[in-house]
């Protein structure tokens, strides 16, 4: 599918309860514009990753309305959410390949699951594609994930994310334990898949302020499990909000 309305994933008023008592989201509004790289930034605890599994259909809300490319996706079910899925990639904070799986297969694996019409040659000619966009040496291929650095990993991770070409790219703590020159490449990466792929949508959940305030079109800062400030870069930088002022030199302080 190619959706072509303004917002790429919309929440309104979206409520999530566990327990039927504490809400871990609560009334929470945003808009993430198509074609943007967005990241979600926060406190821990403040609901970064449930929203993420509200967006990915993993979570249902309690209540409200999320809103994925046009679709209403809490009224899908399973098989649907299944279907729906193939319009994004993810790409998880330890690359999550599997261990016994070539690099190649690796990047094989979604379209083994989702794009059964294609042949096995066929299959081999894409997951070769995105290995090269992303910069990994055919050497590698028939590695194991072992047998390979962590750059490496998460170049390959970052390419079966990219294998079914998808509309929105998900980035979930994409540099958590790595170090600064590690940090570095990915962050480049992201930005650099990001600027190649007409039309794609990138959402970061991260806590590396110094990557979403140099890579980002725009941050949401998320607060008790709600947005308290939704913009461009600039303006974390301006806000008179002082719980902002001070995530924001705490953050950038440590980088």
């Amino acid at each position: 599918m190619t959706y072509t309305g303004k917002a790429a994933i919309r929440l309104v008023d979206v409520k999530k309860t566990f327990d039927g008592k504490e809400y871990v989201v609560n009334g929470m509004n945003l808009e993430i514009p198509k074609g943007s790289l967005t990241a979600i930034i926060g406190f821990s605890g403040t609901g970064k990753s449930v929203i993420l599994k509200h967006i990915l259909g993993l979570y249902k809300p309690t209540s409200g309305l999320v809103e994925v490319l046009g679709k209403n996706i809490v009224d899908m079910n399973a098989d649907e959410l299944t279907k729906f899925r193939r319009n994004f990639g993810v790409l998880f904070q330890g690359a999550a390949l599997f261990d016994d799986m070539t690099v190649l297969e690796n990047v094989c694996f979604p379209l083994v699951e989702h794009r059964k019409e294609l042949t096995e040659s066929q299959m081999i000619e894409i997951a070769t594609k995105k290995l090269k966009q992303v910069g990994l040496d055919p050497k590698h291929f028939e590695k194991l994930p072992s047998q390979i650095s962590g750059g490496m990993q998460k170049r390959t991770g970052l390419a079966r994310a990219l294998a079914l070409d998808p509309e929105i790219l998900f980035y979930d703590e994409p540099t958590t334990g790595l170090d600064p020159i590690l940090t570095e490449m990915v962050d480049n990466l992201i930005l650099e898949t990001h600027k190649h792929r007409e039309g794609i949508t990138s959402v970061m959940v991260s806590h590396d302020l110094d990557a979403a305030f140099r890579i980002a079109d725009y941050v949401a800062m998320l607060d008790a499990g709600k947005v308290l400030l939704f913009g461009k870069p600039e303006v974390f930088f301006n806000t008179d909000i002082e719980l902002v002022k001070r995530f924001v030199a705490k953050g950038m302080k440590r980088q």
